[in-house]
Protein backbone atom coordinates (compact mmCIF):
# COMPACT_ATOMS: atom_id res chain seq x y z
CA UNK A 1 0.00 0.00 0.00
CA UNK A 2 2.57 2.62 -0.42
CA UNK A 3 0.38 4.56 -3.00
CA UNK A 4 -2.72 4.71 0.01
CA UNK A 5 -2.48 6.07 3.26
CA UNK A 6 -3.91 4.00 6.16
CA UNK A 7 -7.35 5.62 7.30
CA UNK A 8 -8.91 4.78 11.02
CA UNK A 9 -11.83 6.07 12.25
CA UNK A 10 -12.15 4.88 15.84
CA UNK A 11 -14.66 5.86 18.59
CA UNK A 12 -14.55 5.07 22.65
CA UNK A 13 -16.81 1.58 21.78
CA UNK A 14 -14.70 0.42 18.31
CA UNK A 15 -12.86 0.88 15.03
CA UNK A 16 -15.56 2.26 12.66
CA UNK A 17 -13.43 2.27 9.67
CA UNK A 18 -9.65 0.87 8.54
CA UNK A 19 -9.48 1.02 4.98
CA UNK A 20 -6.36 2.40 2.57
CA UNK A 21 -7.21 5.52 0.99
CA UNK A 22 -5.99 7.62 -1.53
CA UNK A 23 -7.60 10.82 -0.10
CA UNK A 24 -9.38 11.86 2.93
CA UNK A 25 -11.42 14.74 3.49
CA UNK A 26 -12.43 15.27 6.48
CA UNK A 27 -14.28 18.32 8.83
CA UNK A 28 -11.76 20.95 10.46
CA UNK A 29 -12.92 23.53 13.57
CA UNK A 30 -11.41 26.11 11.00
CA UNK A 31 -12.48 24.25 7.41
CA UNK A 32 -12.46 21.61 5.28
CA UNK A 33 -9.02 19.29 5.69
CA UNK A 34 -7.91 17.18 3.08
CA UNK A 35 -5.35 14.74 3.11
CA UNK A 36 -3.40 12.53 0.74
CA UNK A 37 -0.57 9.91 1.36
CA UNK A 38 2.77 10.93 2.68
CA UNK A 39 0.87 14.32 4.43
CA UNK A 40 3.26 15.49 6.49
CA UNK A 41 2.59 14.83 10.74
CA UNK A 42 -0.13 16.88 12.17
CA UNK A 43 -2.91 16.89 14.26
CA UNK A 44 -6.25 18.73 14.22
CA UNK A 45 -9.75 19.69 15.83
CA UNK A 46 -12.70 18.18 14.26
CA UNK A 47 -15.92 19.83 13.81
CA UNK A 48 -19.29 17.66 13.36
CA UNK A 49 -19.93 16.67 9.21
CA UNK A 50 -19.08 14.64 6.53
CA UNK A 51 -15.35 12.38 6.45
CA UNK A 52 -15.16 11.08 2.67
CA UNK A 53 -12.74 9.12 1.48
CA UNK A 54 -11.64 7.16 -1.65
CA UNK A 55 -9.85 4.68 -2.22
CA UNK A 56 -9.06 1.21 -3.61
CA UNK A 57 -12.13 -0.31 -2.77
CA UNK A 58 -14.07 2.82 -4.01
CA UNK A 59 -14.92 5.83 -2.08
CA UNK A 60 -16.54 6.24 1.53
CA UNK A 61 -18.57 8.91 3.71
CA UNK A 62 -19.46 9.05 7.10
CA UNK A 63 -20.72 11.50 9.49
CA UNK A 64 -17.99 12.56 12.61
CA UNK A 65 -19.51 14.01 15.35
CA UNK A 66 -15.88 16.24 16.12
CA UNK A 67 -13.16 14.18 18.24
CA UNK A 68 -9.41 15.20 16.76
CA UNK A 69 -7.27 13.87 13.50
CA UNK A 70 -4.07 13.11 13.79
CA UNK A 71 -1.85 11.93 10.82
CA UNK A 72 1.57 9.94 11.87
CA UNK A 73 3.67 7.91 9.57
CA UNK A 74 1.40 7.62 6.69
CA UNK A 75 -1.91 6.73 9.19
CA UNK A 76 -4.86 9.34 9.59
CA UNK A 77 -6.63 8.39 12.77
CA UNK A 78 -9.51 9.95 12.92
CA UNK A 79 -10.95 9.89 16.95
CA UNK A 80 -14.51 10.68 17.50
CA UNK A 81 -17.39 10.46 19.92
CA UNK A 82 -19.67 9.13 17.61
CA UNK A 83 -19.59 8.36 13.48
CA UNK A 84 -21.56 6.78 11.15
CA UNK A 85 -21.17 5.56 7.82
CA UNK A 86 -23.97 7.45 5.55
CA UNK A 87 -26.13 4.06 4.86
CA UNK A 88 -26.05 3.53 8.35
CA UNK A 89 -28.05 6.95 9.26
CA UNK A 90 -31.23 6.64 10.91
CA UNK A 91 -33.43 9.46 9.73
CA UNK A 92 -35.76 9.13 11.49
CA UNK A 93 -33.59 8.86 14.53
CA UNK A 94 -31.82 12.38 13.41
CA UNK A 95 -35.13 14.22 13.20
CA UNK A 96 -35.98 13.17 16.69
CA UNK A 97 -32.49 14.78 17.83
CA UNK A 98 -33.64 17.41 15.61
CA UNK A 99 -37.21 18.21 17.77
CA UNK A 100 -35.47 17.60 20.58
CA UNK A 101 -32.73 20.37 20.53
CA UNK A 102 -35.30 22.84 19.13
CA UNK A 103 -37.70 21.88 22.03
CA UNK A 104 -34.58 22.68 24.65
CA UNK A 105 -33.39 25.85 22.87
CA UNK A 106 -37.12 26.98 23.35
CA UNK A 107 -36.84 26.01 26.88
CA UNK A 108 -33.66 27.81 27.61
CA UNK A 109 -34.15 30.70 25.27
CA UNK A 110 -36.71 32.04 27.92
CA UNK A 111 -33.99 31.38 31.13
CA UNK A 112 -31.45 33.57 31.40
CA UNK A 113 -27.57 32.78 32.41
CA UNK A 114 -28.79 29.78 34.02
CA UNK A 115 -29.85 28.27 30.69
CA UNK A 116 -26.70 29.62 28.66
CA UNK A 117 -24.87 25.96 29.10
CA UNK A 118 -27.96 23.85 27.97
CA UNK A 119 -28.32 26.58 25.27
CA UNK A 120 -24.56 25.73 23.68
CA UNK A 121 -25.18 22.01 23.86
CA UNK A 122 -28.76 22.07 22.25
CA UNK A 123 -27.62 24.33 19.46
CA UNK A 124 -24.41 21.76 19.01
CA UNK A 125 -26.74 18.93 19.37
CA UNK A 126 -29.33 20.28 16.63
CA UNK A 127 -25.94 20.85 14.74
CA UNK A 128 -24.94 17.31 14.53
CA UNK A 129 -28.70 16.05 14.10
CA UNK A 130 -29.26 18.65 10.90
CA UNK A 131 -25.70 17.26 9.42
CA UNK A 132 -26.78 13.47 9.95
CA UNK A 133 -30.05 14.19 7.79
CA UNK A 134 -28.59 16.31 5.16
CA UNK A 135 -25.76 13.46 4.76
CA UNK A 136 -28.39 10.92 4.73
CA UNK A 137 -30.89 12.39 2.20
CA UNK A 138 -28.00 13.35 -0.56
CA UNK A 139 -27.00 9.91 -0.31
Amino acid sequence: MAGAISLRVITPENILVDTPADSVRFPGLDGSIGVRPRHAPMVAALDAGSLSWAGPDGPGEMFVAGGFAEVRNNTLRIVTQAGELVGDIDVERAEASAKRARERLRVTGTAAKAGELDSLRAQAALRRALQRMRMAQTR
